[in-house]
């Protein structure tokens, strides 16, 4: 799999259901939803380049097999953070510019510390290629956002909510675990550890849908 196409199919999955996702939809009912994705294009450019800098300077000081191992370890829990859902806090009316800039702006610091840019990191980390890496997450918060909008304006979410977010979820969990086994040391790699690893897969993917339903 190239690294273009790896950014954008991990950062798509990432952003399914996620507080951006959700601002971009909140947007798109009040501007027009071609200010909507050029300023989610802008703000995401901006975020994302900074997070691939980050995570390419980070193999400068750690192996980058213990960086692949937690970069992999961090696909599971985007994909439990998936399932938690998100919810918007205000962030849809927190600034008040022209319909372009309060996009951008509120996109950008809804955007920090957001799993998106933590799996931008991630990727930056696991690959090494700053431009490639920044171009694809950058196209997958477009195609992301612009499926959003559909979803949530033009279909009426005719797509069920759950489906998608339980689909982009268990797809993360999957590549995480993927990742574990080909970069975590074959000697570790025994069946009962295997087996106990994936059984904890499963009961936090439990715990974490028994607490979304509880809150819901």
């Amino acid at each position: 799999m190239s690294v273009y196409l790896a950014s954008v199919i991990f950062v798509v999955l990432a952003e399914m259901g996620d507080k951006t996702q959700l601002l971009a939809m909140a947007f798109a009912s009040r501007y027009r939803w071609q200010t909507v994705l050029w300023a989610v294009f802008v703000a995401t450019l901006v975020n994302h380049f900074f997070a691939v800098v980050a995570g390419s300077y980070l193999t400068r000081f750690v192996p980058i097999q213990y960086i692949q191992i937690a970069a992999s370890a961090s696909f599971i829990l985007f994909g439990l953070w998936t399932i938690r859902g998100d919810t918007l806090e205000g962030e849809d009316k927190r600034f008040n510019f022209s319909p372009f800039w309060t996009v951008a702006v509120a996109f950008f610091f809804a955007e920090m510390g957001d799993k998106t840019q933590l799996a931008t990191v991630a990727l930056a980390t696991k690959y090494s290629n700053i431009l490639v890496v920044w171009f694809g997450t950058t196209t997958a918060m477009i195609i992301a956002d612009a499926i959003g909008i559909i979803i949530g304006i033009v279909m009426g979410k005719k797509i069920p909510e759950r489906f998608v977010k339980w689909f982009a979820a268990v797809i993360f969990m999957l590549f995480g675990a993927i990742g574990l086994y080909e970069y975590l040391p074959k000697n570790l790699l025994t069946p009962p550890v295997i087996a106990a690893g994936l059984a904890l897969i499963v009961l936090l993917t439990i715990l974490v849908a028994r607490r979304n339903n509880a809150k819901a």
